[in-house]
């Protein structure tokens, strides 16, 4: 019987990798975080998932990283490679738990191999202050339940611009993005496959790296700070907030120069005089509208856009989405 339960729990598993996907030559990017460090259970801290060919590529380990991959039946062991964009605790909060929980023997972890990351200077030493931090738990499940030493070991590396990985016909490589003069380095990262380009501002001021790195872009997936000018006058510290991001008119620039077939917004950074739970959607597509004509979408937690001879997009649910600009 256990062996029969444990080989039913597997194929749903493997049978569900197969629901929605794309052909080999697609890339696919799901928006696992667009969230902040604000806690909201309807949008995590930053993540992103990047599929091409038969690598899966994560993105920054935001808040909840884990709970996207497994609603979407994505094993955590399966991800080949993950890049840091930087180490502010929202991009990396959930590092320790992507790699415990992909180390555990089951369906949904199972990790054999070393976690591969790359990052910003700090990363190789994060992931040997992890280990030493978390030796008890590690000492624990490898006596008591035997799994691989391997699995639990890192493969981290301090990266510079350029080219960071290449496999499987998959090219990452990282730019350096402005996201503060004590924020450095900081990374955004184009991802290259089958002729198809991906670009990833990470977090960052208006960047002409973003730009150059934009154009020709199948998808630009940028970050977006809207916080209405009122509570500048009364809370301060918005402004020091709003000076390591992007308002939505220059970001509206940044599209209309980088001319991408699709622009995406997460990471979504917003404050109102009345305090609200969501994304002021209205006032970002307005403000981003006085400066770009083209089609965007404001991101949500498990949007995926597919790119193939044409870019599709869906919501959490599937069901297809139509960009902004077409829709008025």
């Amino acid at each position: 019987m256990r062996f029969t339960l444990k080989a039913a729990v597997t194929s749903v598993w493997i049978g569900a990798l197969s629901i929605g996907a794309s052909h080999a030559a697609d890339m696919k990017v799901t928006l696992l975080g667009t969230g902040t460090p604000t806690p909201r259970i309807g949008s995590f801290s930053a993540s992103t998932l990047v599929e091409a060919g038969p690598e899966r590529l994560l993105f920054d380990f935001g808040r909840g990283s884990t709970i996207r991959l497994f609603q979407k039946k994505i094993p955590l062991g399966s991800i080949t490679a993950s890049f840091i964009t930087h180490l502010h605790s929202d991009h990396v909060v959930g590092l320790p738990d992507m790699w415990l929980s992909g180390w555990i023997g089951t369906p949904w972890g199972a990790r054999k191999t070393p976690m591969v990351i790359f990052g910003p200077k700090g990363t190789v030493a994060m992931t040997e202050n992890l280990t030493k931090a978390f030796s008890e738990d590690i000492r624990i499940r490898t006596d008591d339940e035997h799994y691989p030493a391997a699995g639990v070991a890192f493969a981290a590396k301090d990266i510079e611009p350029g080219p960071v990985y290449e496999k499987n016909g998959v090219k990452v490589s990282a730019i350096e993005v402005n996201h503060g003069e004590k924020i450095k380095p900081a990374y955004g990262y184009v991802i290259e496959f089958d002729g198809k380009k991906v670009v990833l501002s990470g977090d960052t001021k208006p960047d002409q790296h973003v730009i150059d790195a934009g154009k020709g872009a199948d998808l630009l997936v940028h970050e977006v700070a809207i916080i209405e000018p009122e509570l500048l006058k009364s809370y301060p510290n918005y402004r020091a907030i709003e000076d390591h991001h992007t308002s939505p008119e220059d970001a509206g620039r940044i599209f209309s120069e980088a001319k991408p077939k699709l622009a995406v917004y997460s990471h979504i950074v917003f404050a109102t005089v009345k305090p609200v739970q969501d994304v002021p959607e209205d006032a970002l597509a307005a403000r981003t509208e006085t400066t770009y004509a083209g089609p965007f979408i404001i991101g949500r937690d498990l949007m995926s856009f597919v790119i193939g001879d044409k870019i599709e997009a869906f919501d959490a649910g599937g069901h297809p989405l139509t960009p902004l600009s077409a829709q008025r």
